[in-house]
């Protein structure tokens, strides 16, 4: 790396670029976090950066920036990695001359840690279970080809599955060359049974959920309903610092510049060219799908991969890893790591099913007890424990402090209640103090 120091960006050769930038990751210059948009250090190594910028999770350099070493030795020279190596060492001999010091930090590393929330359909579900604004419900996949009226066109193609649920019926039809307009009527009628959604005018999960959350947590689905997408525009009128959000099978709300990376609604034009935005493809249930065909849906895999490796906790909403998500099971675990390297975080698992069954379906990102499964939102973390859930497992596992369960949210409760019990926890966050108070211990 130390023969990039003191290039312009420009000077770098494509070829060099892109494997640089395959890793690179743009931090907040104060706390070192991943940043999704804004200005800070692109970090390719430890003794490589630039300064630059993100936009949505793209990365952007100015030609004129200057590479250089962050790591700075004392008399000013900057550090080879050998020499910082064997800082480290020494480092590592020194640990007890600075133990105050090094609880500090581990305590504000952990509770700056993400949340990683990753929804499935079951989220929609319980978001809306007695029907959306208009009384209309979110089907599951079984029977939802009855639901769209597709019944006949289906039965005209002879489909051989006997199943009744949409992702075998639609993988069957994939694999068929003379069902393509018959799979492109049903790509259309799937579209436009989403988009007829709007959520009710009193606070749903998905309006708790982004309410628990904070700027340096990411929720992560695969559904295509617009729902989350009204929640979050709503809930901005109570703060604005919500969760990333990643979007890993396209979404009908959203659409995007593919030129700038500029995310938005359908129908909106980029802020940045002024073109008219183009919306991002859904991504049907078919065995191997293509997460790289559109840049929004691969950046966002590749946004889920980085929150996942430094997340503290993660919560599986809703979402049952259908054989038809098969490869991307296999980019989660590949992200997630082995489990005995994640003996300090906490998963949680919010399904309707047996336990035992959900256990199954993921035990391989489980680390022997460090779970716990709900069967609905409100008892889990993200509903007893709002916006300080990396605080209040730091305090509860590392510190033995004991937990006051009953703080969080209650069902039921408006908008005007949500306010007025977020105020303290807003409050304390535009403090900018580097660890939060945590009112649940």
């Amino acid at each position: 790396m130390e023969r990039f120091a003191g290039k312009k960006w420009k000077d770098v050769e494509e070829n060099y670029k892109k494997e640089l930038l395959e890793n690179a990751i743009c931090r907040d210059c104060r706390v070192g976090s991943p940043l999704l948009n804004g200005e800070g250090m692109v970090a390719f190594a430890e003794t490589l950066a630039v300064m630059g910028s993100v936009c949505d999770g793209v990365i952007k350099v100015d030609g004129e920036a200057v590479l250089y070493n962050p790591c700075i030795g004392n008399n000013g020279e900057p550090i080879s990695q050998k020499e910082l190596d064997a800082m480290f060492e020494e480092y590592k001999m020194g640990l007890e001359d600075n133990f105050e010091d090094q609880i500090y930090q581990f305590e504000r590393n952990c509770k700056n840690s993400p949340h990683v929330v990753l929804l499935g359909a079951g989220a929609s579900v319980a978001t809306i279970p007695n029907g959306d604004k208009n009384g209309k419900k979110i089907s599951a996949m079984k029977g939802f080809i009855d639901k769209l009226g597709m019944r006949p066109v289906i039965s005209s193609i002879n489909i051989q599955t006997t199943s009744d649920n949409l992702e075998d019926i639609y993988m069957e039809m994939y694999e068929r060359n003379d069902c393509e307009l018959q799979r492109i009527q049903l790509e259309d009628a799937i579209e436009k049974y989403f988009c007829e959604f709007e959520l009710p005018d009193t606070p749903t999960i998905y309006d708790y959920l982004l309410l628990s959350l904070t700027k340096k947590d990411l929720v992560a689905t695969f559904n295509w309903d617009p729902l989350l997408v009204e929640a979050y525009t709503r809930c901005t009128r109570i703060t604005n610092n919500l969760p990333q959000m990643a979007f890993l099978h396209g979404n009908v709300a959203i659409a995007t510049c593919e030129k700038d990376m500029v995310l938005g609604s359908p129908y909106a034009r980029c802020s940045r060219c002024g073109e008219m935005l183009k919306k991002v493809p859904l991504l049907y249930p078919i065995k191997e799908k293509n997460y790289n065909l559109n840049p929004y849906i691969s950046m966002s895999w590749i946004q889920l991969e980085q929150y996942l490796q430094i997340a503290y906790r993660l919560t599986i909403f809703g979402y049952s890893a259908p054989k038809s998500d098969q490869a991307a099971i296999d980019m989660l675990k590949q992200a997630w790591g082995a489990v005995e390297d994640r003996n300090l975080e906490e998963i949680e698992i919010i399904d309707i099913r047996p336990e035992e069954d959900v256990i199954k379906s993921w035990e391989d990102f489980i680390h022997t007890h460090h779970y716990s499964v709900f069967d609905n939102f409100f008892d889990s973390a993200l509903g007893k424990f709002p916006r300080r859930t990396c605080e209040l497992l730091f305090d509860n596992t590392q510190m033995n402090r004991w937990i006051h369960g009953n703080r969080g949210f209650k069902r039921g409760m408006s908008f005007e209640e949500l306010e007025v019990y977020l105020k303290d926890l807003l409050q304390n966050e535009n403090e900018g103090k580097e660890i939060l108070n945590d009112p649940y211990v």
